[in-house]
């Protein structure tokens, strides 16, 4: 007697899987959208509640320090000089962690995280000052919340459909790695450098140094900095930097040099 019910040959196999796959992309494309979506209209004053549950991990690795109260300093300057009437329900300050790492992020809660690493390879005020508005850019456009929500809501998901109710409960582990390992699509790289350009200029009258720090990334891919991992840098981007900078017709200064307590670490 014949099979009535023979197996599904492999033809079948790959369709059905590639009909799966699908489905998948269209529900995470769609989610991408939604969270997009969403993010706009959060109120800062949520995302500083979520702040307050965050920020505290990453002031354990932090210590008062006159690194970190330089760094305030600096992006006080900065802050002083954006017209975003938002501006006024937002108290960004900087969380210097004495680490190797060379590294910087945006933080909800108005917090910006600097590792010591990355200090330590910056040449000049202005250089360092790029890179701070560089994140002030990526809170401007609120692409920290972006890429968490997503992180958050895919996991989620994933939670869901395997039942393993340990993903949900380490949240707030998943938020922490989420932030500290942020990755930015380049249209959003691209914003936060021509926000921290912009920035720039207001506060010196000129933009020497901005591409100094990205060029510095292009040519130590090979040590692995974590900076280059999170904020991809490539010839492509300071090309456009330079380009902003000839169509905008910032003018070329000289450096500052950094505070002796930057130095001196």
């Amino acid at each position: 007697m014949s099979d009535r019910n023979p197996p599904p040959n492999f033809r079948q196999l790959f369709i059905i899987l590639g009909i799966f796959l699908i489905i998948i992309i269209l529900i995470i494309q769609l989610i991408s959208f939604l969270v997009d979506w969403g993010i706009t209209y959060i109120p800062v004053s949520w995302e500083q509640k979520l702040g307050s549950i965050v920020v505290p991990i990453y002031e354990e690795k932090s210590e008062d320090s006159p690194q970190q109260q330089v760094l305030n300093q600096l992006l006080d300057r900065l802050e002083s000089q954006i017209d975003d009437e938002s501006i006024a329900k937002r108290d960004y300050r900087v969380i210097y962690i004495p680490e190797d790492t060379v590294n910087a992020f945006a933080i909800p809660g108005d917090v910006i995280g600097v590792f010591q690493g990355l200090v330590e390879k910056v040449n000049s005020e202005n250089e360092l000052m790029m890179i701070l508005g560089h994140e002030l850019g990526h809170f401007s456009h609120r692409d920290h919340l972006r890429g968490l929500g997503k992180a958050l809501i895919i996991q989620i998901a994933i939670a869901t459909v395997a039942g393993d109710n340990t993903l949900l409960s380490n949240s707030i582990g998943t938020i922490t790695e989420t932030i500290s390992n942020s990755h930015y699509s380049r249209s959003q790289e691209y914003q936060a450098d021509e926000y921290g350009l912009m920035l720039l200029n207001k506060t010196y009258g000129h933009v020497v140094g901005a591409t100094d720090f990205f060029k510095h990334l292009d040519q130590k891919k090979a040590l692995n900095w974590d900076f280059f991992s999170t904020h991809p840098a490539s010839k492509k981007r300071v090309k456009r930097l330079n380009q902003l900078i000839e169509q905008q017709q910032y003018k070329i200064g000289s450096y500052s040099k950094l505070d002796p307590r930057l130095v001196n670490n």
